[in-house]
Formats: C-alpha cells, sequence, structure tokens
C-alpha cells in the first residue's frame, strides 16, 4: 500500500477510492461478525430489536 502522504498534491482517483471504501466495509462486516461471536446474547437483542423495527414500520 503506497503512502499517500508522499504526494499531498495528486487527487485521489475513483478507482482507488471504492478500492479503499471496499476494504473498510469488509473491516467493517468483519469485525461486527467477531462482535456477535464474542457476545451472543447482546447480538441476539440486536436482531430483536432490528426485527421490532422492522415489524413497526410503515411503509
Amino acid at each position: 500500500m503506497p503512502d499517500r502522504a508522499a504526494e499531498p498534491d495528486r487527487p485521489e482517483t475513483d478507482a482507488e477510492r471504492r478500492r479503499r471504501r471496499a476494504q473498510f466495509l469488509r473491516e467493517l462486516n468483519e469485525a461486527k461478525a467477531l462482535r456477535d461471536r464474542v457476545q451472543p446474547r447482546r447480538a441476539r437483542a440486536a436482531r430483536m430489536r432490528q426485527a421490532m423495527r422492522m415489524r413497526t414500520f410503515r411503509w
């Protein structure tokens, strides 16, 4: 991974930005999955809250 600080005047291309964003989202999903595994009760409570929000949402 090249150091972006070395070239501060060069604008970031769309491809680079999308690649960094995809990497970030992958790591975020990985972290969420890990948290769900190590805290199953909290994960279950979060799923229940989300299900309740979906049931009470008006289309």
